[in-house]
């Protein structure tokens, strides 16, 4: 019986146990407490951002965002067609359309030179995905943006840490939005957070947070709003992970650095790329094997499963998706990405030995598709 290597799992210490039980000894366990405005404040500090708001979730965290910003039916918004469905769901939950714009092939991110493209005089926001840890290329979506007067708000929910240049992600954009989620680089089991330097817009979603109530007539409320706080424990939970975020971040980085060191060197393999004004926190291990099919790759991730090892493929393309087909573009460079593309274990208690199994167990399944392929190409000559 082979060991089983997971994907993903988080790293909890001591600390983290220390302050969710505080919250359990002092009885404020739901959405007031003193962990979540200094978790809000530390991570605002954190980003550079003057305001941090939490959430219940990453998907929240978008939804509210947009709905700030009165984001609404008949307005378009333009998002990568290669990320997470909550991406897409949260612009249709405000009843604007989504606009799917392809990705670059090396940093898996938006392609600015598509945006232009999609821009419509309905466009009203752009949300940039920094996927797997790779930040967007914002400088260019930026410009764009003053260009076209049209809001940005980051996705940056795969990529806490993150840098273009020397500036932090969820900083670089009218607002960042950020997933908590078990899997991410830190966690509170489930939540999120918008970052902000816009008081107007931060005071707006504070109060729709907590269903547009009235902040001097308690129990009124004036407009419709959401049950979107997040809980005391979960704050805890952050705050003791955002103390040890530099440490998490360093052991995804060595993470990559082997795997990087042991499959390189094999022709065809393409791991995480990282553009010279971006510094990657390497979220997800990407590894696209040239000249793979989905079939080829689903097969490649049934071998390593019988070794014990667990992977994932990319995101579907949204414009895959039944409910999105309509918004059907062009994306080739989406499609390619996804068919070859999985994802593997990089959890922080990922030995060195268990990066060495898994790449001793890739080697010959590449090596062998390798040789056929080449095989293929000289009988069709």
């Amino acid at each position: 019986m082979n060991k089983f290597i997971p994907l993903s799992q988080p790293s909890i210490t001591q600390l983290e146990t220390e302050y969710v039980m505080d919250t359990l000894n002092s009885g404020w366990v739901s959405s007031l407490g003193k962990y979540i405005n200094l978790f809000e404040e530390r991570f605002a500090d954190y980003c550079g951002t003057n305001y941090a708001l939490a959430t219940s979730s990453g998907t929240a965290a978008l939804h509210l965002a947009l709905a700030s910003y009165n984001i609404k039916a008949g307005d378009e918004v333009i998002i990568p067609d290669l990320t997470f469905i909550a991406t897409a769901n949260a612009v249709t939950y405000t009843g604007a359309n989504i606009v799917l714009v392809d990705i670059e092939q090396d940093t898996l991110c938006i392609d600015p030179a598509k945006i232009e493209q999609a821009i419509t005089e309905k466009t009203k926001a752009i949300i940039p995905v920094h996927l797997y840890g790779h930040p967007a290329n914002m400088i260019e979506i930026n410009k764009l943006a003053q260009n076209y007067n049209i809001l940005v708000l980051e996705d940056a929910a795969e990529a806490h840490g993150a840098k273009v240049k020397w500036q932090k992600t969820g900083s670089l954009g009218d607002c960042g939005i950020f997933s908590f989620y078990g899997n991410k680089i830190m966690t509170c089991g489930e939540g999120g957070m918008i970052t902000t330097n816009d008081e107007e817009f931060y005071q707006r979603a504070k109060y729709l947070r907590d269903h547009a109530m009235n902040s001097s007539k308690r129990y009124w409320h004036d407009e419709v709003g959401y049950n979107y706080r997040m809980t005391n424990m979960q704050a805890a939970l952050g705050l003791a992970q955002l103390e040890r975020i530099d440490e998490l971040i360093n052991k995804k980085i060595e993470i990559f650095e082997l795997y990087k060191k042991f499959l390189l060197g094999i022709p065809g393999v393409k791991l995480n790329f990282t553009a010279d004004w971006a510094s990657n926190v390497y979220w997800l291990i990407c590894l696209e094997i040239e000249g793979y099919t989905e079939k080829e790759r689903n097969h490649l991730m049934d071998a390593l499963k019988l070794k014990g090892i667990e992977t994932r493929p990319y995101f579907y393309p949204i414009s895959d998706m039944p409910m999105y087909k309509r918004n059907k573009m062009n994306t080739p460079v989406t499609h390619e990405a996804y068919q070859r593309g999985i994802n593997l274990p990089s959890y922080f208690e990922l030995k060195d030995d268990d990066i060495a199994y898994i790449c001793e167990s890739l080697q010959p399944l590449i090596e062998v598709h390798q040789f056929l392929l080449g095989s293929a190409d000289i009988l069709s000559e």
